[in-house]
């Protein structure tokens, strides 16, 4: 078979650089780009959320409007479509469910909302066909807000001689958000004839079991994460359904895209600066300093957070490590992000009882989390699991040093200085305690106040690859297993 002529259909909630969340967004936004320079024909689709997303981008209409099965009758849509970097991109535009609304989650009716646009991509790719002369040979969806088009393909899609050779790939980004709603949501999608799988509770929904349950393939965002979540501990309720699927379940490492984040063309920066004049990282950090309105020290360690401030990034034992370590040490901490509002509130605490030493920002700004990744020494990541994040390994690629806990894609990405002093790009720590937390920080510490070691350490961690190349590669062999196996 021709790669060249092998299209994907990349189904997201989320992508950069129209509208970002979390992770999702930067993997949606990169790996299409990164599958095309290896002659993967892949368009990207999203829904088009309020009128801010895709305005700055010359947003064309494709065709007339979309009859979507729903409920009792049909509603239209309408296909928006435009391009970054050579990607096409297709939003679907609607009057009710994903269009009326500014944000993307954290809606009551988000059950509803995403099988709404589920239900809308499998309409339009009959659209793209007749207009655009194109249709997918796999469909590669994402988390469970995408998982009722690979249901749908699987239960009714099989008996259509349309649909019945598009494959489907369905990776799962965090298990811990299953889309769990009542057997309604069947009604309303036109879903009936869908199973109730044996994991799922009486009356109920499960989109993330559902799109396990229905995909040729399976993916995970990080090869540790395909392991834990075969486990009690880390399955989330689905780990005996993931385990009866085992074999179709594949491990592949998220990239970042080193052209979106590169300290040596950063615009946001003060001063840019690569591995080789790592020396002028320094002007970045007394700039930080300066502009979060901390004492400019450039002997103090500088350490920061860029986060979703969710319970599952181990906040509650960042916390108690923080406040001991500022009891004790001169070290100065700077965090941005949003959350859960008691988070916030204790992050606000932590900044009125060191107000010289903390700031603490709770909002979204990418062009402070830039400077705060080329700024600070450190970068604390201590996440009770980590499925896929990438903040370690922008922190690496900007010299960060990440401190992070031994879960996810931290276990398969950060190597520990204290163990492998030569190979070492981080520091690690395994048991999930504030004190076991603690230790890992003060040997970074250690190694910090010697600056011969610190700068081997961060050349160290600038050095190591985290592109897509590697990882496209394998969601190509993975497409032609989908297709293989459908």
């Amino acid at each position: 078979m021709n790669d060249k002529k092998l299209k994907v259909l990349f189904l997201a909630a989320e992508a950069t650089p129209f509208v970002k969340v979390g992770g999702l967004a930067d993997v949606a936004g990169a790996l299409p780009k990164a599958l095309r320079n290896l002659d993967i024909d892949v368009r990207l689709m999203l829904p088009r959320y309020g009128n801010t997303v895709g305005k700055d981008y010359d947003l064309q209409r494709v065709g007339g409007p979309i009859a979507v099965p729903l409920g009792p009758g049909k509603e239209n849509v309408h296909l928006l479509e435009t391009a970054v970097d050579a990607l096409p991109v297709y939003m679907i535009w609607d009057e009710q469910y994903l269009s009326t609304r500014e944000k993307v989650y954290g809606f009551n009716d988000d059950p509803r909302r995403f099988t709404f646009f589920s239900r809308a991509v499998i309409a339009t790719l009959q659209m793209l066909d007749r207009v655009m002369n194109w249709k997918p040979d796999v469909i590669h969806a994402h988390d469970w807000h995408t998982a009722p088009v690979v249901a749908w393909l699987d239960v009714y899609g099989k008996h259509d001689a349309f649909y019945r050779d598009m494959a489907t790939l369905f990776t799962i980004h965090n298990l811990a958000y299953q889309g769990l709603c009542g057997r309604l949501i069947l009604t309303f999608a036109q879903m009936q004839e869908l199973e109730h799988l044996p994991i799922e509770p009486p009356g109920q929904v499960n989109w993330m079991a559902q799109g396990i349950a229905h995909a040729d393939v399976l993916s995970a965002a990080s090869p540790s994460y395909s392991r834990e979540i075969l486990t009690p501990e880390n399955g989330m309720g689905l780990d005996a359904l993931l385990r009866e699927r085992q074999e179709h379940l594949f491990g592949i490492l998220n990239g970042i895209d080193t052209a979106v984040w590169s300290p040596d063309t950063d615009a946001a920066l003060t001063q840019s600066f690569d591995v080789e004049s790592l020396r002028m990282r320094s002007v970045n950090k007394a700039a930080l300093q300066r502009e979060v309105g901390l004492p400019n020290r450039a002997e103090t360690p500088l350490l920061g957070v860029v986060s979703r401030l969710d319970p599952l990034k181990g906040l509650d034992i960042m916390l108690p490590a923080l406040e001991s370590l500022l009891s004790q040490q001169d070290v100065q901490f700077v965090l941005l992000g949003t959350g859960e509002s008691g988070y916030e509130e204790r992050f606000r605490l932590l900044q009125q009882k060191f107000p010289d030493r903390v700031r603490v920002f709770i909002k979204f700004d990418d062009r402070l989390a830039r400077r705060i990744y080329a700024g600070i020494d450190m970068f604390l990541m201590p996440s009770q699991y980590e499925p896929g994040g990438l903040g370690h390994m922008i922190a690496l690629r900007y010299g960060a040093v990440p401190v992070v806990r031994a879960t996810g894609v931290l276990a398969d990405t950060v190597i520990d200085a204290t163990t492998q002093p030569k190979r070492g790009n981080g520091f690690v720590f395994r048991p999930y305690t504030a004190d076991a937390f603690g230790e890992a920080l003060q040997r970074a510490l250690l190694v910090y106040h010697n600056s011969g070691q610190w700068q081997a350490l961060q050349r160290r961690a600038m050095d190591f690859d985290f592109s897509w190349s590697n990882s496209a590669r394998a969601y190509v062999d993975l497409y032609r297993r989908a297709r293989a196996q459908h």
